[in-house]
């Protein structure tokens, strides 16, 4: 891996979940491979009361706990704890920043970094007035190195909101400086799909059109909300998955070649994506789109809560916990071709993948009988957790007569290339140190999105609600979703039938 410039990396939320779990144990790897030069260090900012000790025993329980770190070696947690800080403060108080600005130059003036990298890990409420803060303590302008700053999603909450972050941030830091980041295009899986399209000769030529029939994208999971009560209530399905992390999977799978990998190139590319995606109106969302809320069912042989059972949540929420839409792209490569996508969670399992369904052969050359109809060839792109690509296709069964059997090839990384992928957020941070925009979305990337998302939201604020719960927890949806896809052949793969290869 590269190694990245020296830094001060300054976390907004650093008592939350989000550093404990995925901040730090990133950049405790990035240490340990050798990424991070001499010269780094954390100082995290959180309204919190908590002492730079206890705030490096938080953070090394979390990394304990972290799923992506195998082995916690007790002497490089040791050196590595040096580089971490903490400031008590409230980022909602514009004389904050004046503190911050003080300590920043006691720690430049002790050896630290001038480079100043400001992660906003916070709700996008308090995002406006954190960007406003460090510009009004000119933190956005460094003159001894440079100033970047880095948004969680989400980034708004409608196609308004974001304008409006947009307009914020931009009268603060150049867009060179600014990185919205969707830990989604971290995963090397995703990155993958770039390779695998605009690297190999053998499946460009048919990735359009003519040969594919359609395209399905499913993200599911097997988690409720996981005590996120208020968050979930105001977000929903649409805006915390299709709006940035299912959007993007669209747009790598359908995008154009960009005329270089990088920032630029690749996101013009993706935005050129969003703007041909048909916009639907009150009667298209109505045939075109589904909700879904859990009930009560059982996951892994256990029993779980329905939705509106989850501690927090009111008794007749109508938020949706699962979605599903029939995008339709139109420019040259795809017209006609219906891209399937659908998210949720408490679903039968846990995947996240894209599969493109091509076009049957036009005659049933090998089947048994004139109404036998030859499976489609398929190529699924596997992002979590079976890290892969499998190709099915047709083989001779071995048998005296000519008769055809769906077989698969599969390439799983971990088999291929000994040893797992790294974790986004240990990616996405390394990329933010070293200046590369490339895995970011951009200001415009995010406005495409939200014009897409933002009249579904409202069609269904005009429409009748669903009558939720609609779908039993471990099960893979709501009916109604099985009719959007209805076709002669087309239909969603059943998440309860699909077994989880070792990796």
């Amino acid at each position: 891996m590269p190694q990245a410039g020296s830094a001060l990396l300054v976390i907004f939320g650093a008592s939350g979940d989000l550093t404990r779990r995925k901040l730090i144990p990133g950049l405790y790897d990035l240490t340990c491979v050798g990424c991070v030069p001499r010269k780094f260090e954390v100082l995290g900012v959180g309204r919190s009361p908590m002492t730079t000790e206890e705030f490096r025993a938080r953070m090394r329980q979390g990394a304990l706990e972290s799923s992506g770190i195998r082995h916690l070696d007790h002497e490089q947690w040791a050196n590595f704890e040096k580089r971490l800080f903490y400031m008590v403060g409230d980022p909602g108080n514009t004389d904050f920043y004046r503190h911050l600005g003080v300590k920043l130059e006691e720690m430049h003036q002790a050896g630290s970094s001038t480079n100043h990298l400001f992660y906003v890990s916070t709700p996008a409420s308090v995002a406006a007035p954190i960007i406003e803060g460090l510009g009004s303590a000119d933190l956005n302008r460094n003159y001894q190195g440079w100033s970047r700053i880095v948004l969680e999603k989400p980034f708004g909450r409608d196609l308004e909101s974001a304008r409006q972050l947009n307009r914020t941030v931009l009268r603060t830091f150049d867009e060179s400086n600014i990185y919205r980041i969707d830990h989604y295009l971290g995963k090397e899986t995703v990155q993958n799909i770039l390779v695998f399209r605009f690297g190999n000769s053998l499946f460009e030529p048919v990735w359009n059109r003519n040969y594919v029939d359609y395209v399905e994208i499913t993200a599911a999971e097997t988690v409720g909300i996981e005590n996120r009560a208020s968050f979930y209530e105001e977000t929903g399905a649409l805006r915390d998955m299709v709006a940035n992390h299912m959007l993007q999977l669209v747009a790598l799978t359908a995008m154009e070649p960009p005329i270089a990998f990088d920032a630029d190139a690749v996101r013009e590319q993706k935005v050129q994506v969003f703007r041909s995606i048909r916009p639907m109106s009150v009667e298209e969302v109505a045939r075109r789109t589904v909700r879904g809320q859990y009930g009560p069912g059982e996951i892994n042989d256990r029993a779980v809560p329905g939705y509106r059972q989850e501690p927090g949540m009111r008794e007749k929420s109508s938020t949706e916990t699962y979605v599903a839409l029939e995008f339709y792209i139109d420019n040259w490569r795809w017209a006609g071709v219906p891209f399937f996508v659908r998210t949720g969670k408490r679903l039968a399992r846990r995947m996240t993948d894209i599969s493109v369904h091509f076009k049957r052969t036009p005659q049933a050359l090998f089947a048994r009988t004139p109404d036998e109809e030859i499976d489609p060839n398929v190529i699924t792109l596997g992002i979590q957790p079976d890290e892969g690509i499998t190709v099915k296709f047709g083989a001779k069964k071995p048998a005296a007569q000519m008769q055809m059997a769906p077989v698969q090839a599969e390439f799983c990384y971990r088999t291929a290339f000994g040893a797992a992928t790294p974790e986004a957020y240990t990616t996405l941070l390394l990329d933010a140190m070293r200046g590369d925009a490339t895995l970011f979305t951009r200001g415009d990337e995010v406005e495409a999105e939200w014009s897409i998302i933002t009249p579904i939201e409202e069609a269904w604020a005009q429409l009748p609600p669903p009558s939720f719960p609609n779908y039993a927890a471990g099960t893979s949806g709501p009916a109604e979703a099985d009719t959007l896809i209805a076709g002669d052949h087309r239909r969603w793969r059943r998440l309860e039938q699909l077994v989880q290869k070792a990796t």
